[in-house]
């Protein structure tokens, strides 16, 4: 055979694979599956067009069925501030003949507040019709938080250093949430001399059924706290926002004293969100923002300690920090007192025995460890000069001469 012959023949070959692979189904998606890329485009119009302000462009990808309940997103939207909303696709099944699920990631940003976006998971269903694809079912997926705007008409309350978004709220009581994370706000600033936000974004839902919906969890978890933050743990600077989200139930039974600590509390976790890691323990992040609501109170140990005062005066005095599950929502209210008690005297003997500096460097260089194990013990010795026994020894002695 000649050179041209086996080119040829080459090419014959070439061409008969191509062909049989394209019958198993090796190439591209079939017409009746859309790319990833073709749904991610469709995503990119729709988002492009609610930044707009286009209302027809973001019910254009949509089935007929979905555009009432779209119609009234869209209006809702237009109360918060968006700087930013985009969706990523993740992945793309067939669900049947011109049918496909999407799975997304949704993020969109607050202007002025938030350097990162924050993230919704969400799965579409898509139908095709005359060659177009349109979105026919739009859902949190499993175990992801229903966003407030999907609860209800938002009404929003700017303060000088926060964002109060509220639904099935009275205005008078979304303002005076944000005057109390407004105060809340430079008081952290004062105690964590580290780069973050000095802003916040507050969600208070209408009950603590809603705000079970926002966080995507059972709310029988929620149901004696007063707020959260959302966030994620060691992401560093593009972490996806944080939220803070008030239980209308418990925050409204809590006093002047009461509601002021509890934003002071949440606001340093947003502000130490970079620098709390898997490798921080959960008495340190929380003693450490009680330890910032409760500085320049006045309050006594006594007054901030009361179950833990009663086990001491009992002569039950702890041999050693909380571990995380005391911490657990929806455990033993007594037990989960006590583990927030226990952390807020730990961070308390730092800055009365060490100083308020060497509190947020032994913070940074807990979280800044590679991993759990090691991290506390290696802080103690190179911030604090000492080890685990002897600053357990310190804690119980500082535990027995404040609450004793």
């Amino acid at each position: 055979m000649t050179e041209r012959g086996r080119r040829a023949a080459r090419g014959a070959a070439v061409c008969t694979l191509s062909a049989l692979l394209a019958l198993a189904g090796c190439t591209a998606p079939a017409p009746d599956e859309p790319a990833r890329a073709e749904v991610q485009r469709l995503l990119d119009r729709r988002a492009e067009a609610l930044q707009r302000r286009d209302e027809a462009g973001y019910l254009a990808a949509l089935d007929p069925a979905l555009v009432p309940a779209a119609r009234t997103e869209f209006g809702r939207l237009a109360k918060i501030p968006l700087g930013g909303w985009a969706y990523r696709v993740t992945d793309v099944d067939p669900a049947g003949p011109g049918r496909a699920t999407a799975e997304t990631e949704l993020g969109y940003r607050v202007e002025g507040y938030d350097s990162a976006p924050a993230t919704l998971r969400r799965v579409l269903d898509l139908a095709e019709r005359d060659g177009r694809w349109y979105v026919t079912g739009d859902r949190a997926a499993h175990g992801a938080p229903q966003p407030l705007w999907q609860q209800g008409e938002v009404r929003a309350v700017t303060g000088r250093r926060s964002l109060v978004l509220g639904v099935g709220q009275r205005p008078e009581r979304l303002r005076e949430i944000a005057d109390a994370a407004d105060r809340a706000v430079p008081a952290v600033g004062a105690a964590w001399p580290r780069p973050w936000a000095g802003r916040i974004v507050v969600l208070v839902p209408a009950s603590v059924d809603a705000m079970g919906r926002l966080l995507g969890a059972p709310a029988a978890s929620y149901r004696g706290i007063a707020a959260v933050t959302t966030g994620e743990v060691g992401g560093g600077p593009t972490a996806p926002a944080d939220r803070v989200i008030v239980n209308p139930d418990a925050y409204g039974v809590l006093g002047g004293f009461g509601r002021q600590f509890v934003l002071t509390h949440e606001t340093t976790h947003v502000a130490t969100r970079t620098r709390t890691t898997p490798s921080t323990p959960v008495w340190l992040s929380e003693g450490f923002a009680d330890w910032v609501a409760y500085r320049g109170t006045g309050r006594t140990p006594a007054q901030a300690a009361p179950e833990l005062a009663r086990e001491i005066r009992a002569g039950r005095l702890p041999a050693a920090l909380p571990d995380d599950s005391a911490f657990t929502f929806g455990g033993d209210a007594d037990t989960m007192a006590r583990a927030y008690e226990s952390g807020w005297l730990a961070c308390a003997l730092i800055a009365d025995r060490w100083g308020e500096r060497k509190l947020t460097a032994f913070y940074d260089a807990v979280g800044a460890h590679p991993r759990r194990e090691g991290a506390v013990e290696k802080a103690l010795a190179d911030v604090l000069a000492t080890t685990p026994e002897e600053f357990t020894s310190r804690w119980r002695a500082y535990l027995g001469e404040k609450l004793g």
